[in-house]
């Protein structure tokens, strides 16, 4: 009986030890996840197909929920009320330079649909070019005899694009930054 008992103790010891050792390897697929989310949050900054805040945030999210980080829910719902109101402001803000700047609907409509030919288009800077050229022919279209308004409207959807991605850059960073701050004072917990 002795001898049956100390076996299934071993057993139950060798299994407690790999459950450490999936939840060791988990963590540390969670933070690389993490990791490469936050850095897909800069780089949604500047691409409109990937929400740079939110997806930084859901980088955020995955270092909370390893077992080396506490989890913070104030500062997660924090974090992610400020990801979504960036998200919605960055539909606006483009669209509000162009009516800043005189532009008419058509100047909107031209500013989304170059910014989408300008992502798909093989051509150097064509996410910055796109919305520029896109604000001026739909101003164009609007009234084809003003060209020095179209060219100010042009402008001012380039002025919302620049805004709207710098505001989602600065979020993104942040993001970046609390990951690191985040796992750099939880380390010695993460390597354990």
């Amino acid at each position: 009986m002795k001898a049956k008992l100390l076996v299934l103790l071993k057993c139950f010891y060798n299994f407690t030890i790999l459950i450490k050792i999936e939840a060791y390897f988990m963590d540390i697929l969670l933070l690389v996840l993490g990791f490469a989310l936050t850095i897909l949050g800069l780089i949604g900054s500047f691409l409109p197909v990937l929400p740079g805040p939110l997806t930084g945030w859901a980088g955020l999210l995955l270092l909370h929920i390893t077992n080396a980080v506490p989890m913070d829910k104030t500062f997660l719902a924090i974090t992610l009320g400020v990801a979504v109101v960036v998200w919605l402001l960055d539909y606006i803000i483009p669209a509000m330079g162009t009516k800043k700047y005189g532009g008419s609907r058509y100047g909107v409509i031209g500013t989304t649909l170059g910014l989408i030919i300008g992502l798909l288009a093989p051509i150097p800077f064509g996410i910055i070019i796109g919305p520029f050229v896109g604000a001026f022919l739909g101003e164009l279209l609007f009234d084809s005899k003003d060209q020095k308004r179209a060219l100010k409207v042009a402008f001012g959807s380039f002025v919302g694009f620049l805004t709207s991605s710098f505001i989602k850059f600065t979020v993104a960073m942040v993001y970046l930054g609390f990951f690191i701050k985040i796992t750099i004072s939880n380390w010695q917990t993460i390597i354990q």
